[in-house]
């Protein structure tokens, strides 16, 4: 008589169990290359900018300004609203016809500034950005954001792409560190000097972020203490570190939406728009100080903290002032972070610290 011969029922669970492992093998190694070829998009992406900034500085001998103000036929004197550095470079980036739609001479807010502020440029997006709604309307969003500076309670105003003019808030003792600079400004040396980096934007509506929230990278909370004061020293940036994670821990946030609102439409002491500092160590929450010590309307203003946050695993990317693009991981050493975002701090910064 013939046998048919089959799996018994223990052998075919052996098989079942043998192919989940497998799986469970294979799927973390996918996604892993999957994120390392969006992080290599990044990289790209911020290099792409690195150049078009210094072929900008081939044919002005300055960095853009964080936010050029506008001066209507209407006003006496500038608007502290304008355009921001990521519609300078246009032409940089191959894209002189969406360039040539931006009318400086007429309100940034206005219809004739429609085109250039509603387009939405894949170059501005991070591959790894989970969350790609548009915050204002039709405002178009951006990941990547520019250099402002170290701690305000070290030295405000010290990074690369900083205002031009700032007629609200600080103007007086600060007025002489503000921008637009040249290359020659960079004492701590371009390879050492942070340019530009990436920023998770933030959430549409007016959601609800309760205390240790996963989107706590995405909103912004604010201080009760005075703490990162000008000239507090590194004491006072320390408290203010101290202060921001408690705050992101215990409190709800003030501003939820205004993380990356804009790219095409700037403020002085809107660092939320456009702008990051090195105060914060990558991938923390952004704060704002008291309203003591800034206008309590600043999205994120000179003295507080706009950090550099990804969905990269362990880090962020970094386009330092002589275009190269690294990965700077969440454990760096603070005074290390604080004075590769400073263009003339006289820091010392060794090849092995980032």
């Amino acid at each position: 008589m013939k046998t048919r011969r089959a799996f018994t029922l223990i052998e075919l669970l052996v098989v079942i169990a043998i192919i989940a492992v497998l799986i469970g093998l294979l799927l973390p190694a996918v996604q892993s290359a999957r994120e390392a070829a969006r992080r290599a998009q990044c990289v790209n992406n911020l290099k792409q900018l690195g150049l078009a900034i210094h072929n900008y500085l081939d044919a002005n001998n300055a960095m853009p300004a964080q936010c050029m103000p506008q001066l209507l036929p209407t006003k006496t004197s500038p608007d502290d609203w304008g355009f921001t550095w990521y519609g300078a470079v246009l032409p940089q980036l191959e894209q002189q016809p969406l360039y040539n739609s931006i009318n400086y001479s007429a309100d940034v807010f206005g219809w004739a500034n429609t085109t250039s502020a509603y387009t939405q440029l894949a170059l501005w997006s991070c591959p790894s950005e989970s969350q790609n709604q548009r915050l204002n309307g039709s405002y178009s969003v951006a990941n990547y954001v520019a250099n402002y500076g170290g701690p305000a309670a070290l030295s405000p105003y010290s990074g690369v792409l900083i205002p031009a003019v700032n007629v609200i808030t600080e103007a007086g003792p600060y007025l002489s560190k503000l921008g637009p600079i040249g290359l020659s400004s960079v004492t701590d040396g371009t390879s050492n000097t942070g340019l530009f980096s990436e920023r998770l934007i933030g959430l549409p509506g007016t959601p609800s972020v309760g205390p240790g929230s996963q989107n706590a990278k995405r909103v912004i909370y604010t201080l009760a203490s005075n703490s990162g004061a000008p000239n507090s020293g590194q004491a006072g940036a320390m408290a203010f570190i101290s202060d921001c994670k408690t705050a992101a821990g215990t409190t709800a946030p003030t501003y939820t939406s205004s993380l990356g609102q804009m790219a095409f439409v700037g403020y002085p002491v809107h660092l939320a728009f456009s702008s990051y500092n090195h105060y914060m160590p990558p991938n923390s929450t952004s704060c704002k100080v008291s309203s003591a010590l800034e206008p309590s309307f600043a999205q994120i203003g000179a003295l507080s903290a706009a950090s550099a946050t990804s969905n990269h695993p362990g880090g962020v990317n970094i386009t330092f002032c002589d275009g190269s693009v690294r990965f700077v991981r969440d454990t760096v050493n603070v005074q290390t972070w604080w004075a590769v975002g400073t263009r003339n701090g006289g820091e010392v910064v060794s090849a092995d610290a980032l």
